[in-house]
């Protein structure tokens, strides 16, 4: 009966993420305005910030602690000012730890186990949990809980645990589609830097 009950979780829980998906990816693009929080008990390490992100497809303008991330959907162009230095990658970085900007809103569609967790009305908007659980032993995630706003069916927040007990949350707290863009979002002006004097790593 506890098994029965537990794929019938499952499998609500997998078609409500699909709504999610339907709903994300049917926008042209989205603005996202986010609260970024790390906790490593262990390290004694504790940080809050905050950040944004535009999304189109799989490319992004990412900003975060001071650092442009650019993806124009072949290279990643990390632009620190603080160092006045510029790398450039012809991958995203497959670091099983992070979540890749590009998949912040739809990493969950592959390598996850799914169960329905619990609802908590926060700030007038009910929030379903959905426990995702890596498929792949070799994760270095043991856990990521997903929140998710039962009437505009967006992500409001995402917990995620390491097997080394440090937790992230990014929590949403802007969220726009469809919003009007010039077209040079995901594009690096690589002369622009070379002539403020920034080193170029490829």
């Amino acid at each position: 009966m506890a098994s029965l009950t537990q794929a019938q979780n499952a499998t609500k829980a997998k078609a409500l993420l699909d709504e999610v998906y339907k709903k994300v990816t049917s926008y042209n693009n989205i603005y996202i305005d986010f609260r970024y929080s790390f906790e490593n008990a262990k390290e004694r390490i504790k940080q809050d910030t905050r950040g944004d992100v535009t999304l189109s497809g799989q490319k992004y303008l990412l900003n975060y602690m001071g650092v442009t991330k650019i993806f124009d959907g072949k290279k990643i162009y990390t632009i620190v000012p603080e160092n006045e230095e510029v790398t450039i990658e012809d991958t995203e970085n497959k670091d099983d730890q992070m979540i890749k900007p590009s998949e912040m809103l739809t990493f969950y569609k592959k390598d996850f186990s799914y169960k329905w967790d619990i609802v908590q009305q926060v700030k007038g908007r009910k929030i379903q949990y959905i426990e995702l659980k890596p498929t792949k032993p070799a994760s270095d995630i043991k856990l990521i809980l997903l929140g998710i706003d039962t009437t505009t069916k967006h992500i409001y927040n995402l917990i995620q645990v390491g097997k080394n007990e440090a937790k992230t949350t990014i929590t949403i707290n802007e969220f726009k589609t469809n919003q009007p863009l010039s077209g040079n979002e995901f594009l690096f002006n690589e002369s622009k830097y070379k002539k403020l004097g920034y080193y170029i790593n490829k």
